[in-house]
C-alpha cells in the first residue's frame, strides 16, 4: 500500500489553497480585536512544531474514520506518529460512529462528510475553511471538532469557530434536509474533554447577520478598536502590539503597586492577571532575545551572553573503545523501558495480567487554577493524607 507523507501546515489543511484572511480557527480573534486580522498579514506566518503534530493527528482521524466507513484511504505516515497520537485518533473515531449511530436512529439516511470544505462568504469577506466533520440528518446538523493539543482547553459552548463551520455546513444542506438545530462537539482527548453545545437553525443565522457580518465587514479593512484579551494568545502581532503593551504595564502599575501586607481580596486581584501579564512578557523576552541573536539587533542596556555548557562526548563509540582498552568496563546504565512501550510490546490485556498489579497512579500534584478550569475541586487535607499515604506505602515496599 503506498503511504502519503503528511508535512502541510495546519493552515494549508484548513483552508485548501492557503489562509484566509478572516479565518474559522482565528474568528475568536478577529471579532474581538476587528483590526487584529489585518495587522498580523505584517508578521511571518510561520508553522510550530505543535500545529505540525496536530495537521499528523487530523491525517490520522480522516484516514481512520474513512476506513472505518469503507472508504479507500491511504495510510498517512509522520514523524510525530506515536502511541498517543494513536490512542487519540482511535477515541475520535468511537465518538463520531457512535454519533452516527445516534443519527441513524432519528434519520434513515443521514450523511456523513469527512473534511469537508464550507463556505460562509455570504457572512464574512473570503469565507471559508474545512470541517473534521459533519453528520447531517433530518432535524440536526452536527459538527464535530478534532483538537489534538493540550496547552489550551477547548469549549464548544458559543465557539466562533464551530458556528462558522456551522453556517457554512448549513448553506449546503438546509435545501436537503429539514434543518433545525446545530450540534457542536469539541473532542480534545488529550485534555479528556468532549463538550458539546447546540443552538437552533435560527439562532445561529441571527447571530450570523447581527453580529458575524458587521465584524468582518470592519475586520477585512482593517478598521475598529484594537482590544486585547484571552484572543491574543496566538495573534502574530500581539508581541508588539500596542494596545495589549498598555493594558499589560497598567495592570503591573496598577495591581503591584501594593503595601507590604496583602488584603484577601488584593491577592484574588492578582492572581486573575498574573499568568496573562506572565506570558506576556514572557513573549516580549522571547521576541527580543530572537532579534538579538538572530537578527543582530541591539537593545540599549541589554547585551547577547553565552548560557552555562553542559559537557558532552564527542563520539560516544570512541569513548566506550577507549575505557575499555583501560579496563574500565561498568559504564553502562539500563532502565525500565517506558509504561506506554512495554504496553505495545505485551499488548493491552496481558499488561494488565502481569503487570497490573504492579502499576500505581499516584494523586497528581495539587495546583491552584482558576474556578473556570473544569477540573473537579479536591479537598485539601483529604487529598495531602492520600497522597501521603501512597507515597508511604511505596516507600515501605507494599507496591
Amino acid at each position: 500500500m503506498t503511504k502519503q507523507k503528511v508535512n502541510c501546515t495546519k493552515g494549508a489543511r484548513e483552508t485548501g489553497l492557503g489562509h484566509a484572511i478572516l479565518s474559522p480557527s482565528s474568528s475568536h480573534r478577529w471579532l474581538n480585536c476587528t483590526p487584529s486580522a489585518v495587522l498580523e498579514l505584517e508578521f511571518e506566518n510561520t508553522s510550530s512544531s505543535a500545529a505540525e503534530e496536530g495537521t499528523a493527528a487530523h491525517a490520522f482521524c480522516e484516514h481512520k474514520l474513512k476506513k472505518a466507513l469503507k472508504m479507500r484511504s491511504k495510510r498517512p505516515v509522520s514523524d510525530y506518529d506515536s502511541d498517543e497520537m494513536q490512542e487519540c485518533t482511535d477515541a475520535y473515531v468511537d465518538f463520531v460512529l457512535e454519533q452516527y449511530e445516534l443519527a441513524k436512529q432519528k434519520c434513515k439516511d443521514p450523511a456523513i462528510l469527512i473534511e469537508q470544505k464550507v463556505d460562509f462568504s455570504e457572512y464574512v469577506p473570503d469565507g471559508f475553511g474545512t470541517a473534521d466533520c459533519l453528520i447531517v440528518s433530518d432535524d440536526t446538523l452536527s459538527i464535530i471538532d478534532f483538537k489534538y493539543g493540550q496547552g489550551v482547553l477547548v469549549d464548544a459552548y458559543d465557539n466562533s469557530q464551530m458556528k462558522c463551520y456551522a453556517l457554512g455546513a448549513l448553506a449546503i444542506y438546509e435545501n436537503l434536509y429539514d434543518i433545525k438545530e446545530v450540534s457542536m462537539s469539541i473532542f480534545q482527548s488529550r485534555r479528556e474533554n468532549v463538550s458539546t453545545w447546540t443552538i437552533s437553525a435560527s439562532e445561529l443565522k441571527k447571530w450570523a447577520e447581527e453580529v458575524l457580518k458587521p465584524r468582518a465587514d470592519l475586520a477585512i479593512k482593517g478598521e475598529g478598536e484594537f482590544c486585547s484579551g484571552d484572543w491574543c494568545k496566538f495573534c502574530k502581532a500581539a508581541v508588539r502590539c500596542r494596545a495589549r503593551a498598555e493594558e499589560k504595564l497598567k495592570l503591573a502599575k496598577d495591581e503591584f503597586k501594593l503595601p507590604p501586607l496583602l488584603t484577601d481580596a488584593e491577592v484574588e486581584e492578582i492572581l486573575v492577571v498574573i499568568p496573562d501579564l506572565t506570558s506576556w512578557a514572557n513573549s516580549v523576552l522571547a521576541y527580543a532575545t530572537d532579534m538579538a541573536v538572530n537578527h543582530g539587533k541591539e537593545w540599549d542596556g541589554f547585551k547577547v551572553v553565552e548560557g552555562r555548557s553542559v559537557r558532552k562526548y564527542k563520539d560516544e563509540a570512541a569513548v566506550i573503545e577507549k575505557a575499555k582498552e583501560n579496563g574500565y568496563s561498568d559504564i553502562f546504565k539500563t532502565s525500565l523501558i517506558t509504561l506506554t512501550e512495554m504496553q505495545k510490546l505485551m499488548g493491552k490485556k496481558k499488561f494488565e495480567d502481569i503487570l497490573g498489579d504492579l502499576i500505581i497512579k499516584p494523586p497528581g500534584k495539587l495546583t491552584l487554577v482558576p474556578n473556570s478550569d473544569k477540573r473537579q475541586k479536591v479537598n485539601v487535607t483529604n487529598a495531602k493524607n492520600e497522597f501521603n499515604e501512597i507515597m508511604e506505602e511505596n516507600l515501605n515496599g507494599k507496591y
